[in-house]
C-alpha cells in the first residue's frame, strides 16, 4: 500500500504551512530519510524527509503552496507496488502525529529565494525601533531592502507577518519586478544571507563566506549542515551569481568595493574572511585593500597564484543547459563523485535556464580568465597581509593545480588534502570547518 506524506505539524499554533522547495520531483525515487521538500512558517523553516523508499507519485502541492496541516501532498510507492492515480488534493487532514504516515522533520536552511537566518536580533522586536515582527517576516525584509518601520503589521498586536511583508514586495520593490534581484538591506549592493546565527558564545566573531565561480552562497550550506558553531555565518553571492547584480565590474578591487558596501549595510565589525576559488582572489583583495576589520583569512583553492586553469570546465559549464551535458562538469570538481547529491545537481541544473545569469558569468569568464589563463595575481596581496591565512587545497584539484600553492610566504599555513578536489570544504568537511572554527577562536 503507498505511503501518504503529509505536510506535518511544526509547532503548536501551526494550522497550514508554505511548500517553498521541493527537492525531488513526481516519478523520482527517493530513499527513507531523502529530504524531500521543505516547509516556511511564520516562525522558522523546516525540512520534511521521505517516511519510506520507493517513487515519488502524486505531488499535489506545488512550490508556493500553501497546504493545511495533515494534508497529503504525496504519495510514495514501493518499488515492486503497481502505480495507480491515489493523490487526493482535497482529502480530509490527517493527525500530523499518526504512524507511520508522519514524515521526519528537523530543522533546516531556507531556499534560495529567502534567507535562512536573520542577523541575531535576541527578539522578535527590533530594539532600535521598537517594530514587532515575526522572525520570518523580518528575514523577508532583509531580503528585499526594506525598513521594518515603515510597513503596517495585521498580526496580533500590530506584529508585522509574512504577508505584510509580501505586500510591501510588491508595492515598492520594482527591482523585484522588474526581474532584476533586489540588495537585501539598504544601500548593499550584493544579496547576502546570515547562515549561522552562532552559539552566542562571548566574543565570538562572525565568519564571512564568499562563494566561488559558477556558485552561490548556498553552496556553503552543506558545510554548517547539523553542526552548531560560535560564531555567526554571513555568506554573500558574488556579483553574476545567485540573488545578486547580473552587472560584473571590471576589476577584482571593483567587486571587493561591493563586499565592503554590502559588510557595511550588514554592519560588521570585526569578522573572519573565507573565500573559495574566484571567492578567494576577491578575499584576498579585500583583506589587502585594508579598509574592512579581517582578523583572520582562510583561502580555499583560491584563484590568482598562477596563470593555469581548466578553461574547458569554466566553459562547458556555463554553455550546459541539461543535467546530461553539466554533469560531466561537475564531476570535475570532486574525486567523490558521491558528494554530487541530487538537491545540488537539480540547484545547478535550475540556474542554467538563468540565460542573464550565465551570460554575466560569460563575462566573467572573458574579463578574470581570457584564453584559458587566470589574468590576474594575488601573490602581492597575500605577501602585504599581517593577519593570520590558512591556505586550503585538494590534492586532486581538476579546476585550479594545488601545485600554485607553492612559493607562497612562510607565514602562511597550507593544507593540502590527498584525494580531494577543487572543493575540500565539501570532501574535507569536517578538517575545513576545524581550521575556520580554530582561526575564529584564535582571531578574537
Amino acid at each position: 500500500m503507498p505511503v501518504e506524506v503529509i505536510l506535518p505539524k511544526v509547532d503548536m499554533d501551526m494550522e497550514t504551512g508554505r511548500i517553498s522547495r521541493w527537492y525531488a520531483k513526481d516519478g523520482d525515487a527517493v530513499t527513507k530519510g531523502q529530504l524531500l521538500f521543505e516547509i516556511e512558517t511564520d516562525k522558522a523553516a523546516m525540512e520534511v524527509d521521505a517516511p519510506a523508499g520507493g517513487t515519488l507519485r502524486d505531488v499535489s502541492a506545488a512550490e508556493g503552496a500553501v497546504v493545511p496541516v495533515g494534508q497529503a501532498v504525496a504519495w510514495i510507492f514501493a518499488e515492486s507496488e503497481e502505480y495507480t492515480p491515489t493523490g487526493r488534493p482535497d482529502a480530509a487532514p490527517r493527525d500530523p502525529q499518526e504512524a507511520p504516515l508522519a514524515t521526519a522533520v528537523k530543522p533546516g536552511p531556507a531556499p534560495a529565494s529567502v534567507p535562512a537566518v536573520e542577523k541575531p536580533t535576541g527578539s522578535e522586536t527590533d530594539s532600535s525601533m521598537g517594530t514587532r515582527a515575526t522572525p520570518l517576516a523580518r528575514r523577508l525584509a532583509t531580503e528585499a531592502g526594506l525598513e521594518l518601520s515603515g510597513i503596517a503589521g495585521s498580526g496580533p498586536k500590530g506584529r508585522i507577518t509574512r504577508k505584510d511583508v509580501e505586500a510591501s514586495i510588491a508595492v515598492a520593490s520594482p527591482a523585484v519586478q522588474s526581474g532584476e534581484p533586489a540588495a537585501p538591506a539598504t544601500g548593499a549592493p550584493l544579496h547576502a544571507v546570515w547562515l549561522r546565527q552562532g552559539s552566542g558564545a562571548a566574543q565570538a566573531l562572525p565568519v564571512v563566506l564568499i562563494h566561488g565561480f559558477g556558485g552561490d552562497l548556498n553552496s556553503w550550506r552543506p558545510l554548517f549542515a547539523g553542526v552548531q558553531v560560535d560564531s555567526p555565518v554571513l555568506a554573500i553571492d558574488l556579483p553574476g551569481h545567485g540573488g545578486s547584480t547580473r552587472h560584473v565590474p571590471e576589476s577584482l578591487d571593483a567587486i571587493a568595493e561591493e563586499v565592503e558596501r554590502t559588510l557595511e549595510a550588514h554592519r560588521i565589525g570585526s569578522f573572519v574572511l573565507v573565500g573559495h576559488s574566484f571567492g578567494g582572489a576577491v578575499a584576498a583583495t579585500l583583506a589587502a585593500r585594508g579598509n574592512a576589520d579581517i582578523r583572520a583569512l582562510a583561502l580555499i583553492a583560491p584563484a590568482g597564484l598562477g596563470p593555469e586553469i581548466n578553461s574547458a570546465f569554466l566553459e562547458g559549464f556555463v554553455r550546459a543547459r541539461s543535467e546530461a551535458s553539466l554533469m560531466p562538469w561537475l564531476r570535475q570538481l570532486v574525486v567523490d563523485e558521491s558528494l554530487l547529491t541530487r538537491p545540488f545537481v537539480n540547484a545547478t541544473v535550475a540556474q542554467s535556464a538563468d540565460e542573464a545569469l550565465r551570460a554575466a558569468q560569460t563575462t566573467i569568464i572573458d574579463s578574470y580568465f581570457a584564453d584559458g589563463t587566470q589574468t590576474f595575481d594575488i601573490r602581492p596581496a597575500l605577501a602585504s597581509l599581517r593577519l593570520p591565512v590558512r591556505l586550503i587545497f585538494g590534492a586532486g584539484d581538476r579546476i585550479i593545480p594545488a601545485a600554485q600553492s607553492a612559493g607562497l610566504p612562510g607565514e602562511i599555513a597550507i593544507h593540502i588534502f590527498a584525494a580531494t578536489g577543487h572543493m575540500p570544504q565539501l570532501e574535507r568537511r569536517e578538517q575545513v570547518l576545524k581550521i575556520i572554527q580554530e582561526i575564529a577562536r584564535a582571531a578574537v
